[in-house]
């Protein structure tokens, strides 16, 4: 049994080489299961604006965590931490060996580090969104640069949610949000690997599934949740593509402009996403084109497994 990750940018295709090795690991007489770590492919309904792994992609791999929210719901770093750990222990647990994918850092880093998860407190919370609501996102970012200049200085202004989410953190604990993400110890062994993608190549990607998402009906997707509470959504809403497909729907961009405003946002999480990776100087670099990928991970999964199953018998 085994834990490993693959990680990396949106469209440098995780979820395909997670099926290719956990195919190519079933079929040596193993079991192996895969774990979404994507925030927004945890809630029904997000499925073309997303890229989640259709039934037939799966090929009969079992996947967890895709599908386990409402649209109405909010996702939260911690929320992912309690329901993941438990699920991946009892499938290490079963001789299962599991891989983890996503492109979500800060879930990525929550699942696999002990840091510490502050609570929450709903009347500060309230108090700031009012604050945002009467004079601004600015005026909240300008308290949280007094407080944290640290977790300012990280933290896209223009991301309303973890800006009043930071500076909540630091009225309720008296810490700088920063502070806790230095507190963190390994909660278990894993291989990480980074798949990476050529810039060029990764935009021309990202512009390729864009015109498919539309081609496909994501529209008509957005549209379905929208019927469901997709404008008061306190997470969802933020998923790329999706706010173009409603400014698009409400005639506020024509069909072309909504598309290019998404391919623009897309790349630019890909960059937020490879910055963030690149704080990870323990993973495996992999290269999308590069067609030993599945043997490369396969083999570190078994070779982990090797060890673990001496470990345990020495233990015995």
């Amino acid at each position: 049994m085994s834990l490993t990750v693959i990680a990396g940018a949106t469209a440098t295709g995780k979820s395909d080489l997670a099926v290719d090795v956990a195919c190519a690991v079933i079929e040596s007489g193993r079991e192996a299961h895969i774990v979404n770590a994507d925030a927004m492919q945890l809630y029904r309904g997000m499925n073309i604006g997303t890229a989640k792994i259709t039934f037939a992609e799966r090929r009969g791999v079992p996947h967890h965590l895709l599908d386990v929210l409402d649209i109405t719901q909010e996702s939260t770093v911690a929320g992912y931490r309690a329901a993941a750990r438990p699920l991946i222990d009892d499938l290490l647990h079963r001789g299962a060996d599991v891989i983890v994918v996503g492109g979500s850092g800060f879930y990525l880093d929550a699942l696999l580090t002990d840091q510490v998860m502050p609570g929450t407190d709903p009347q500060i919370r309230a108090a700031i969104e009012q604050q945002v609501e009467a004079h601004g996102v600015e005026s909240v970012y300008l308290r949280l640069q007094q407080l944290d200049p640290a977790a300012a200085a990280r933290i896209d202004r223009r991301n309303v949610r973890r800006v009043v989410r930071a500076l909540e953190v630091c009225e309720l604990t008296g810490l700088p949000f920063s502070s806790f993400r230095t507190q963190r110890s390994l909660w278990r062994d894993h291989h990480l690997f980074l798949l990476e993608c050529p810039k060029p190549e990764l935009d021309e990607r990202i512009a390729q599934r864009t015109r498919a998402m539309w081609q496909a009906g994501f529209v008509d997707e957005v549209r379905a949740l929208l019927t469901v509470g997709l404008r008061q959504a306190p997470t969802a809403l933020r998923a790329t593509g999706y706010p173009q497909a409603i400014a698009q729907i409400d005639g506020e961009l024509t069909e072309q402009q909504a598309i290019d405003a998404t391919v623009q946002a897309t790349v630019r999480l890909t960059k937020k996403q490879r910055t963030w990776f690149r704080h990870h100087g323990d993973a495996t670099m992999l290269t999308s084109s590069d067609p030993h990928n599945v043997s490369r991970v396969v083999n570190a999964i078994v070779e982990s497994s090797t060890i673990s199953a001496h470990e345990s018998s020495r233990q015995a």
